[in-house]
């Protein structure tokens, strides 16, 4: 299958240099497999099998996008293609700079990412998978929901610009589980992220919902006071702070256009906690790893944040062209972020719980609605869902009915950090949206922050 997908992208490419056509093509093919539960049943399975084919033409300052889906064995369709695309560019508005095209000097494969177990395994593995991390644990009153995807994904591209090609293929899963009680209307949730089979952890998805669903069940539930509070953020919260980041924080072009907390003043400054080192990092598998990005550039090992202090911004290609700067590898579909673990040995929830505590922390595993209130400010917005705990200091544990946390990120991320657990885990921050694009971005379990202002508490669930 590689080789026909290189010889037929090496075909486009003759065919557009013979019709004098300037043009960079990108092959993106997904096996995708979605089994979806509502309700304690399968409300959904299904699967598809796509071929995108994206191709760019160049006209001095003017580009032009075409895609399509369409299948291997439909060249002519193709060549179609290129026609239109070329025909496309002649009305475009040219660009106020001039966009690079990619130019691979030599040709490079990965497919270190990807694993014929994960990729293969049928629906009636999910459907196994799903019922033993939930055995014992539905009732008539608290039901199933969640997904189990996975899938693979190979990107190949090919330019007139040279006939070296690149290709890049992986494997991933994404699963969620809900447990909800009907009458009560509580949730609690367990996630996992796998790059390979052996990923898949069925048990600690049902140690961690059985665990959750016992104090949701026992303990009192309750609102809880506006005002400040210690509070320890899992995983999920954090992944989604972090993921706010690419678009508010570290992106040139973002920062250019004003749309960021930073700016150039920033680099070499302390911004977040000595806590806080974030990178990229291409050799975490886990990740879902682009090791050149789309224009060619090797990816290596690149700090964003040491100890706190700002290394520098990310460049898109198209943003390096447009403000003249020089572009950092980051022209893929997603980095793979890794924020580094600390000193504080606690690795699940229920090590969490019993840690002994000087003040009462409220947990958040979950932010739901996140969105951005001041980007210029770095300030966001969202409230706890799925299984927050109040941690009371007389070692009493409380349900608190949904909280909401307006913060900058640099409050949140800042002086306030007390700890970072030891044991980081791969966040999956995947969409379901649009073409499969699996990512994950590894985190602590665990980052305690104190003195956070909840702006609002609801009244029940």
């Amino acid at each position: 299958m590689k080789e026909k997908i290189l010889k037929t992208l090496a075909d486009l490419r003759d065919y557009a240099i013979k019709k004098e056509i300037e043009a960079g093509f990108l092959y993106h093919e997904e096996d995708s497999y979605l089994m979806r539960f509502a309700n304690s049943a399968i409300s959904l399975n299904t699967n598809e099998h796509l071929i995108r084919l994206e191709i760019s033409v160049y006209d001095g300052k003017r580009r032009s996008s075409y895609e399509m889906i369409t299948d291997l064995n439909k060249m002519d369709e193709m060549k179609q293609g290129v026609d239109v695309a070329a025909e496309m560019v002649k009305y475009a508005m040219p660009l106020n700079y001039q966009p690079s095209i990619p130019h691979f000097t030599e040709s490079f494969s990965d497919e270190n990412g990807f694993d014929p177990e994960l990729a293969g395994m049928t629906g009636e593995e999910r459907l196994s998978f799903f019922n033993d991390a939930a055995k014992g644990l539905e009732t008539n009153e608290i039901t199933l929901s969640g997904i189990f995807s996975s899938g693979t994904n190979i990107f190949a591209q090919i330019s007139t610009r040279s006939d070296h090609t690149q290709y890049f293929k992986a494997s991933d899963a994404q699963i969620t589980m809900v447990l909800s009680h009907g009458t009560l209307k509580w949730e609690v949730i367990a996630e996992q992220s796998a790059q390979k089979k052996t990923d898949l952890d069925k048990e600690a998805l049902h140690q961690q919902l059985s665990f959750m669903v016992d104090h949701y069940q026992t303990d009192p539930a309750q609102q809880i006071p506006v005002g400040k509070f210690d509070i320890v953020f899992g995983p999920a919260a954090t992944g989604d702070l972090i993921s706010f980041m690419n678009w508010i924080a570290f992106s040139g072009g973002s920062m250019k256009r004003g749309f960021s907390f930073l700016n150039e003043e920033h680099l070499g400054k302390q911004v977040f906690s000595e806590k806080f080192t974030l990178m990229d990092d291409p050799s975490r598998l886990e990740t879902f790893p682009f090791k050149r990005d789309m224009m060619g550039i090797p990816r290596e090992r690149f700090p964003i944040f040491d100890k706190g202090v700002f290394q520098s911004f990310t460049w898109y290609q198209d943003d390096a062209d447009e403000f003249a700067a020089k572009p950092t590898g980051h022209n893929v579909y997603h980095k793979s972020l890794v924020l580094e673990g600390g000193d504080v040995d606690v690795k699940t929830v229920e090590d969490l719980v019993k840690m002994p505590r000087e003040n009462d922390i409220l947990y958040i595993p979950f932010l739901h609605y996140m969105n951005i209130v001041n980007p210029s400010k770095g300030l966001i917005t969202a409230s706890s869902r799925f299984g927050a705990l109040l941690l009371k200091k007389d070692g009493s544990v409380i349900v608190p009915f949904n909280v909401r946390v307006t913060q900058s990120l640099g409050e949140i991320f800042g002086e306030k950090v007390t700890w970072m657990s030891k044991q980081q885990t791969p966040y999956n921050t995947s969409s379901s949206y649009g073409a499969r694009n699996p990512t994950s971005i590894i985190l602590p379990t665990f980052i305690r922050v104190n003195d956070l202002e909840i702006s609002h508490s609801n009244e029940s669930y």
